[in-house]
């Protein structure tokens, strides 16, 4: 079986798109490159299939390079027979290539080696055999200095014989197929943690069974974490009889004086051997499931973060809010820079409320403060009360933003290289002034798993975690493209093509020799070569650039087509350009190249009619209910606006202006049945909410989207 043949199997496209999506991808083409300039060799193949096409390929090479591991073990053991080297050529699932090598596998002396040693084989295949022999007298025949009689003749036969049924292909295939039906998870609270406080928020799996096939994902990660942290004993079951009956079936095919001997290892295997392997295996593919599943749930809740609606340059005031340390306020320029930074204390114990308000409304005025960005921790609600009574001399917005791994940012080398003067109060506050002003330019800065919209992201695969966040956030940058001009070296790093390095390289041209003025500047980068260029220049923007298509999503390689466009036109692609009545007069047709399909013009032509367009939608000013500021002003019944601040499988939190947000479970989300949360609702949208539970005592409140 061929890769293209391997993954066509799972993705529903035509073999010669797989063909080239795998050739591109082998020139070291980026995702973000394949899927939006190369549409017309991929059948237009958005960057999920392109990637799933990436992961498929790897785990097909994975195969290849685990058979001829195999083989090659298998050979120096001079065991390979064509009859083994046939099964393994034809096999492509990797839970079957271990079966087949399991007997080969090198392994610590069993005790079916051990009854090997001391010549009892042929007495286990004599048994296995199911004849109408006499085993008993049989097996004096196999006596010698460490055998000294018949009990344990039989007993080391039996150790073969288990040995066997647990190599055995089918038994394995079919208790996997038991365990998927009937398999149980089973939690049991550890008597020496039941009275610990912090086990009480597992108290429901004191005593828990369910399906392991049925158990979401949420719940069998949150056991996982509760036996990891010893408050409860895990295991997984299935019905012993049952299993026994199974392998029996497969194993026994006469019954005469062999079948107790083939029944007693059969119950040995099974309970020594298969089933300690199969209910782990069992586990492992569940929890394999529920990783994927969450890492799935923290990269959509990630892409909707990084995309949320920037203000856009504006001069903007923003407040990390605190008690007794104050607020820390900076103020930042259109493109984001520290002009200056202070702290007031509007609130108890010292309660300056008046000096801070002068020290706010002179800022304002000094540096033209065009919105308010408030921090939505500790003090957050009774700040923006307090910047909400300043009587500014124009329109100031108001936004509370949130914070989470701000503090993550400011502690990080990112920050002590941008601000190395500032402590990190004042870094914390100017992250939080950017996340209004571009949240993805300053997002990316940030670790995700620090951000707070996964879903028991500390317990998932790390490994497979970490690179399912690069792919969104890689992902998300290229959709919206960056101005090389204003961004940051981490930003830069995530540009198709681009990587650490390189955008190291570009921040360091750009100091030195000042703003680009064009695209072609960029070859003049040290190390920069075309082929990063190629991979990379269209997903860079180059605001007031002397070819207005260097502002846009054009690709460098069609700017002649657009040229073409233009003088059959008889215009220049200044006024080509966002002109729809001219854009609408051009014929794709016309402009077909070996190079360019039909499919890459008319994203040409869509892109000429609204060119560098943010994908984004813009920030809205949103506002808490003033009567709600802690649980306790919470009663049941209460209808309040709310903003979703994570997304998981069992539902949405809210955040109501209190400090715990809010569950909205699956059910509560609308009338019917919801299979996906992300159907109903997105990350930072505004919502209503009616309030069905208060539970002061556990800070837990639970809310309804049904009103």
């Amino acid at each position: 079986m061929t890769a293209v043949q391997f993954i066509q199997n799972l993705v529903n496209t035509a073999p010669k798109n797989i063909e080239n999506t795998l050739k591109l991808l082998a020139e070291d083409c980026t995702i973000p490159f394949i899927s939006r300039y190369r549409k017309d060799q991929t059948g237009n193949l958005d960057e999920v299939v392109v990637e799933q096409i990436a992961k498929l390929n790897s785990g097909y090479q994975a195969i290849i390079k685990r058979k001829e591991t195999i083989v090659k073990s298998v050979a120096e053991q001079n065991a390979l027979t064509p009859e083994f080297r046939q099964k393994i050529e034809q096999s492509f699932d990797l839970q079957e290539l271990e079966d087949l090598y399991l007997p080969f596998k090198k392994k610590k002396k069993t005790r079916a080696d051990v009854a090997r040693e001391n010549g009892l084989e042929p007495l286990a295949k004599i048994i296995m055999a199911q004849g109408n022999d006499d085993v008993d007298f049989v097996s004096t025949r196999f006596l010698n200095k460490n055998v000294k009689n018949e009990d344990e003749a039989l007993q080391g036969a039996r150790d073969i014989i288990a040995e066997w049924v647990n190599e055995n292909i089918y038994v394995r295939r079919q208790l996997r197929r038991l365990y998927h039906r009937t398999g149980l998870i089973e939690t049991k609270v550890s008597r020496s943690k039941k009275d610990d406080e912090a086990a009480q928020k597992f108290s429901q799996y004191f005593d828990w069974s369910e399906n392991l096939a049925k158990a979401p994902p949420h719940r069998l990660l949150a056991m996982l974490r509760a036996e990891n942290e010893g408050f409860v004993k895990l295991k997984i079951e299935t019905d012993p009889e049952e299993a026994f009956d199974l392998v029996s079936q497969i194993i026994i095919k006469k019954h005469n004086d062999t079948t107790p001997h083939i029944q007693l290892a059969i119950g040995d295997s099974l309970k020594r051997l298969l089933l300690p392997a199969i209910s782990n295996e069992a586990l492992q593919e569940a929890k394999a499931k529920a990783d994927a599943n969450s890492i799935q749930v923290f990269a959509a809740n990630l892409s909707q973060l990084l995309l949320a609606a920037p203000l856009g340059e504006k001069r903007i005031l923003a407040i990390d809010p605190g008690y007794r340390s104050g607020c820390k306020i900076v103020c930042l320029d259109e493109k984001g820079d520290l002009l200056y930074n202070e702290t007031i204390y509007p609130h108890a114990p010292q309660n300056e409320s008046a000096i801070a308000m002068k020290k706010i409304k002179s800022m304002v005025n000094a540096y033209k403060i065009e919105a308010i960005a408030i921090g939505n921790g500790t003090a957050s609600r009774e700040t923006e009360f307090f910047i909400k009574k300043i009587a500014f001399d124009k329109p100031v917005q108001v936004f509370v933003v949130s914070e989470a791994g701000a503090s993550v940012y400011s502690a990080s080398k990112i920050a002590r290289d941008e601000f190395p003067s500032y402590d990190v109060t004042v870094r914390g506050s100017v992250s939080i002034g950017r996340r209004l002003s571009d949240p993805l330019a300053e997002l990316v800065k940030i670790d995700p798993k620090a951000i707070g919209v996964g879903q028991y992201q500390h317990d998932v695969d790390q490994g497979k975690l970490k690179e399912e966040l690069d792919t969104v956030v890689m992902r998300c940058v290229n959709s919206v493209g960056v101005n090389v001009n204003t961004a940051s070296r981490h930003l830069l790093s995530y540009v198709s093509g681009i990587g650490e390095k390189l955008a190291e390289n570009i921040v360091q041209y750009r100091s030195e020799n000042g703003p680009f003025e064009d695209r072609k500047q960029l070859k003049k980068v040290p190390r920069l070569g075309e082929k990063a260029f190629q991979q990379g220049a269209a997903f860079i923007r180059i605001s007031n650039a002397r070819n207005p298509l260097d502002n846009s999503a054009v690709h460098p390689e069609s700017y002649p087509l657009v040229e073409k466009m233009a003088k059959d036109l008889k215009i220049s692609v200044h006024e080509l350009i966002a002109n729809k009545e001219k854009t609408a007069l051009i014929s794709a047709d016309k402009y077909v190249t070996p190079e360019i399909g039909l499919l890459g013009l008319k994203d040409i032509i869509r892109e000429l009619e609204k060119p560098g367009l943010d994908p984004r939608k813009s920030a809205k000013v949103f506002e808490f209910d003033s009567n709600v500021r802690t649980i306790s002003d919470l009663k049941t019944g209460m209808v309040l606006p709310g903003i979703v601040n994570n997304i998981t499988n069992f539902g949405c939190f809210v955040d109501v202006g209190i400090k715990e947000s809010g569950l909205v479970h699956i059910s509560q989300l609308k009338a019917g049945f919801v299979s996906d949360v992300n159907e109903v609702v997105k990350l930072h949208q505004h919502v209503q909410v009616k309030v069905t539970d208060v539970d002061e005592a556990r800070k837990r409140v639970q809310l309804s989207m049904i009103i």
